[in-house]
């Protein structure tokens, strides 16, 4: 297999000589910041796709993992892998787990189930892969007739979904249902992630949504930059997670020039040597992504430690485990290592 700097090198080549716009394409990893990848993260990374190849199921999603969100997540490691996802080692299995996202998704409402946390992660994948990966090369021809379509037929069914919850939402939010009228930031934080990318990736997003999410989350941002889970301010229980999400939204929406944005950042930059026990590969996974939106010294710094951390944490067989099952703490523990990298065009610094 060839270097992963070299397949990402001629990947950003070949698009510069295509002519594509520069928004669409990922950053090298020289790019913005410079600085070397530790080493122990391409044996962590290569590691734990191996594993995550080896317990892949044949409809495309993974064993033991429940529900679309994760199959989402476990895609999103392979793409950010940096190697070719069309003729690269590993293209089976995202040519496989593209067609389980498409084909579970319900036809005539655009919902991708289990619930609005795995529409949020399934509609971040989709869009990751829109635009890199070959469409012909998904479809096998042994797909049931009529669960056929195009990534971008199943982003735009996936988005008017998500703009249909949020419009019968009382607070402008997400929750787990598609007809839930309550909202979470943790839900909100996660389907506004995957809008974010859709819209990134060029699809139509409407604005009035957008905006509607981060209003909701900057009522329950207080001034000293904690996030309440719902309720707004006051709302209870302690969470850097959920400022961390906070801070990435604020940063991938462009809306760091507000008072809540700097109040999240201050409040996960002053713990940030906090660590999670409760959701630690949810922790990892966001904190990693807000700290490279946010301050680029401090996430090589924090990348560090977090590297050598579970390269300690790694089990034999490349796994890791965890209450949600090995793929989903697996995706996500490679996910929070792949900043590194810089392929997936939502791991731009915006």
């Amino acid at each position: 297999m060839l270097p992963r700097p070299f397949i990402l090198w001629m990947s950003l080549l070949a698009t510069a000589l295509c002519a594509v716009a520069p928004s669409t394409y990922a950053q090298a990893p020289s790019l913005p910041f410079g600085g070397e990848i530790p080493v122990e993260v391409d044996t962590i990374y290569d590691r734990g796709i191996g594993y995550l190849t080896k317990i892949q199921n044949d409809d495309g999603s993974w064993h033991g993992a429940s529900g679309n969100g994760i199959t989402g997540l476990c895609l999103m490691a392979f793409l950010a892998s940096g190697e070719d996802p069309n003729f690269g080692p590993h293209h089976p299995q995202i040519a496989a787990a593209l067609r389980s996202l498409i084909q579970s998704q319900e036809k005539d409402s655009g919902y991708i189930p289990d619930s609005m946390y795995h529409h949020g992660f399934a509609m971040l994948a989709l869009a990751e892969a829109y635009g890199a990966v070959d469409e012909d090369l998904i479809w096998n021809g042994s797909e049931p007739e009529g669960t056929r379509r195009s990534i971008a037929i199943a982003l735009e069914k996936a988005i008017s979904l998500a703009v249909t919850a949020q419009k019968a939402n009382r607070w402008g939010g997400w929750r787990y249902s598609p007809t839930s009228t309550d909202a979470d930031t943790s839900v909100t934080g996660c389907v506004l992630m995957g809008l974010l990318a859709c819209r990134n990736a060029g699809l139509s997003v409407p604005d009035e949504t957008l905006n509607s999410a981060i209003v909701y989350m900057q009522r329950n941002t207080a001034s000293s930059g904690f996030v309440a889970y719902a309720g707004g301010i006051g709302g209870a229980g302690e969470s850097s997670a959920r400022s961390a999400v906070a801070t990435l939204v604020y940063a991938v929406s462009h809306h760091r020039d507000t008072d809540e944005y700097r109040a999240a950042l201050q409040h996960i930059v002053q713990r940030i040597d906090h660590v999670e026990t409760a959701h630690p590969q949810y922790y990892i996974y966001y904190m990693a992504q807000a700290l490279f939106q946010a301050d680029p010294v401090r996430w090589s710094q924090w990348n560090r430690t977090q590297a050598a951390t579970l390269a300690s944490e790694q089990a034999p067989d490349g796994s890791f485990p965890g209450s949600y099952g090995e793929a989903y703490c697996t995706a996500m523990s490679l996910l929070s290592l792949a900043l590194n990298y810089r392929y997936l065009p939502i791991y731009e610094r915006f």
